[in-house]
């Protein structure tokens, strides 16, 4: 056992259905690659004193916004088990089967080898951030996921997984003003900019109730996206039409002045939903 194993108290994955819970600091900041093929470029992020800069390795690339499932199923069982009065730990464990079913995939042995695929680039991706540092000019460096392991018993038949979530990430989780609860339906969204975007309404317009606008531009900045502006605005034109973020309703209006695009979106009130 390691060192980080031996001073840490064991979290075991809680059983049943719970509310699935985002930290706000990665809804905000593209942390994550959005796009399904291996991204080995760096994201690079500097604004308004805020740093954020992700790197990995060219064998397993950035990890992507469908690989953050599994922190969320993370944040999700944290914040049920602390409200329940369990103590929690950034050592857990858990099989496959429970990540799975929560974060809405299959459970076939090809979608057991995806998740341990999502496990290798959240452990390779490393992470340097001046968010909720003192100071913009210190960085604090870490990888989403400490160390990760497959369990088996003396026979050699798998028992699940442990692994040790980052600190930075497990303190975001435990300070209850930095979590939120996001809709279930979020699971079911296929697009990595559709996804992100969703996220990131989330934090900023989950408590307008007139809702909120982003210019194209700087949504574009925020996105970390490798795409052509051209193409990421397309991109969001075809969200607007598709109407497909689960609790908002989205638009798009222009400057008077300059003809600048703004996205706007707003809450559906919870009568309203289908």
């Amino acid at each position: 056992m390691s060192p980080r194993r031996e001073q840490l108290e064991l979290f075991r994955a809680l059983p049943g259905d719970m509310a699935p819970r985002d930290v706000q600091d990665l809804m905000a900041y593209p942390f994550f690659s959005l796009a399904k093929s291996r991204r080995i470029r760096p994201i690079d992020y500097r604004a308004g004193g805020v740093t954020v800069r992700v790197e990995s390795t060219a064998e397993h690339g950035i990890a992507t916004i469908w690989d953050a499932d599994i922190l969320i199923w993370a944040a999700s069982q944290i914040v049920e088990a602390r409200d329940a009065g369990i103590a929690t730990s950034r050592l857990m464990r858990v099989t496959p089967y429970e990540i799975l079913r929560f974060i809405g995939r299959g459970v076939s042995r090809r979608d057991y080898q995806r998740l341990k695929a999502a496990l290798d680039r959240l452990q390779a991706t490393t992470i340097a951030t001046s968010i909720r540092e003192s100071t913009g000019r210190r960085l604090h460096r870490f990888s989403w996921i400490n160390e990760w392991k497959e369990r088996t018993d003396a026979c050699g038949r798998p028992l699940g997984i442990e692994l040790i979530l980052a600190d930075w990430f497990y303190a975001g989780v435990v300070d209850a003003a930095l979590v939120l609860t996001i809709d279930p339906a979020y699971f079911r969204l296929t697009g990595g900019i559709e996804r992100w975007l969703y996220r990131l309404v989330r934090k900023h317009g989950g408590r307008q109730p007139d809702g909120w606008q982003f210019d194209f531009r700087h949504l574009y900045r925020k996105s970390g996206s490798m795409a052509k502006p051209y193409d990421f605005a397309c991109d969001l034109r075809a969200l607007v039409a598709r109407q497909s973020l689960p609790g908002y309703v989205l638009g798009i209006e222009r400057m008077p002045d300059d003809g600048t695009e703004l996205l706007t979106f707003r809450p559906v009130p919870l009568t309203a939903r289908g």
